[in-house]
């Protein structure tokens, strides 16, 4: 993997930080935050509580957009977006879904989230979305 650019993106972006646990590994750009989950792992609050605090100290009280990578099979529950909407600056979710049925779940997904929300094939079609997103915020 490329460290410098390790979601082979087209526009020039800094990654600030990687964060490895035992649930994700987190990627902070400037605004934006891809997370990577393990296979096999439950996301819930009460399981990724602890990386949603570290996360939050690598954003900085900046607004950001979090990109859900789905390069692994994990579960969630939808139920739980009601906390992250919370987070006054998160300004949306992108989930980059490349399977037909996790496309179909992410489309379930939507329905929990309130504030922005797309699916995407490609990882550098969500983060143009991203720092679209990042940018009206301002």
């Amino acid at each position: 993997m490329n460290l410098t650019n390790p979601h082979n993106l087209t526009s020039p972006v800094a990654l600030n930080h990687v964060l490895e646990t035992e649930l994700v590994t987190a990627y902070f750009y400037s605004n934006i935050v891809v997370v990577e989950a393990h296979e096999g792992v439950t996301l819930s609050y009460k399981t990724a509580f602890s990386l949603l605090v570290k996360g939050l100290q690598f954003t900085l009280s900046k607004p950001f957009v979090y990109i859900s990578n789905r390069v692994n099979s994990y579960s969630l529950n939808p139920n739980d977006y009601i906390y992250l909407e919370k987070i006054p600056t998160l300004k949306g979710i992108a989930i980059v879904a490349p399977s037909e049925l996790g496309k179909q779940n992410a489309e379930l997904e939507l329905n929990f989230f309130k504030k922005p929300m797309e699916i995407f094939d490609e990882m550098n079609d969500a983060f143009e979305w991203a720092k679209m997103i990042v940018e009206s915020s301002r």
